[in-house]
């Protein structure tokens, strides 16, 4: 695809015999070839997320739906499952492979967003690198050891892959002010609220307890209950976390810290799963120029 790009100048020729100048205008034209947009796979298509995600890849600049994989509401159209006014023409089709061909056949950049299962992620990302395609995991609950074996794969074939535990810009945020206040505090203890009983600790949580474990220093040492349930689950260097669940509540994640004569406490709240687009968009832009496994959105802000 090439555009054709034009500019009108205006040049003054002199004359030497009168000295008089005369304008002349001309237009000069060059053809210049146009960046084709990136080409969006969504593994996940029917899910709450990823339905958000085919209207946030819709309208986002740079890039287009390319496909759309899963299990359910297969054979109709994508747009029509997302409630788009128009079709997008884009069947859901439970089959990876088939997508895959087809996008790597039109030679275009392609990426695919996997929004499946710890269990299948592998096998996806090797079939995304076998067809030339980067891939954006956002799979809560995946597991360090398919990380690691996904590290060793994309630094073979030299290719880009994404893990994100989060895709909340505000939940990164958080994370980073978490670390920045845990080098002036002893005692840390992390409040999350959820509507449903899965996943708990939730991976945001183990997130934070994690990034803070690796600061090389124990918490809440003068902690005299460390075996009372009540108390919570304690995760890495003495941090403990709490889980409160009850029908109706928003996803939150408050951290408090504490110090002689003062608490400081850090709340981030999720009222809809909309927030997550922003960071999903840039994870986009960000995996095609990756050539090996990178863990975190927060290495791009």
């Amino acid at each position: 695809m090439v555009a054709l790009c034009c500019q009108f100048h205006s040049i003054n020729y002199f004359n030497s015999q009168n000295v008089k100048s005369r304008s002349k205008n001309f237009i000069f034209c060059s053809v210049q070839p146009t960046q084709s947009n990136i080409k969006v796979v969504i593994n996940g298509a029917a899910k709450e997320i990823g339905r958000e995600a085919i209207l946030a890849v819709t309208k986002a600049r740079g890039m287009e739906v390319a496909g759309a994989v899963d299990t359910y509401h297969v054979g109709e159209d994508i747009g029509q499952v997302c409630g788009l006014e128009e079709p997008l023409e884009i069947p859901i089709i439970n089959d990876l492979t088939m997508v895959l061909g087809s996008i790597s056949q039109s030679k275009a950049t392609g990426v695919v967003v996997d929004f499946t299962d710890p269990s299948t992620v592998y096998d996806n990302v090797k079939q995304a690198t076998a067809f030339g395609m980067k891939s954006v995991v956002y799979v809560p609950r995946i597991k360090s050891d398919t990380v690691a074996a996904l590290s060793a794969f994309c630094e073979k074939a030299s290719m880009g892959v994404l893990v994100a535990p989060t895709l909340s810009i505000g939940s990164i945020l958080l994370q980073q002010a978490a670390i920045s206040a845990s080098f002036h505090y002893g005692n840390v203890e992390i409040v999350e609220s959820k509507d449903d009983a899965s996943d708990l600790p939730s991976a945001n949580a183990n997130q934070i307890a994690n990034n803070l474990s690796n600061l090389g220093q124990i918490y809440n040492r003068q902690d005299s209950s460390t075996d009372v349930l009540a108390r919570g689950q304690v995760l890495g260097d003495g941090i403990r976390v709490h889980s409160l669940i009850l029908p109706g509540l928003p996803s939150s994640t408050t951290v408090h810290f504490s110090g002689p004569g003062e608490v400081y406490s850090i709340k981030h709240d999720i009222t809809d799963v909309q927030c997550l687009m922003p960071g999903l968009l840039l994870a986009i832009r960000k995996v095609v120029r990756l050539k090996n496994l990178v863990y975190g959105l927060e290495k791009f802000l």
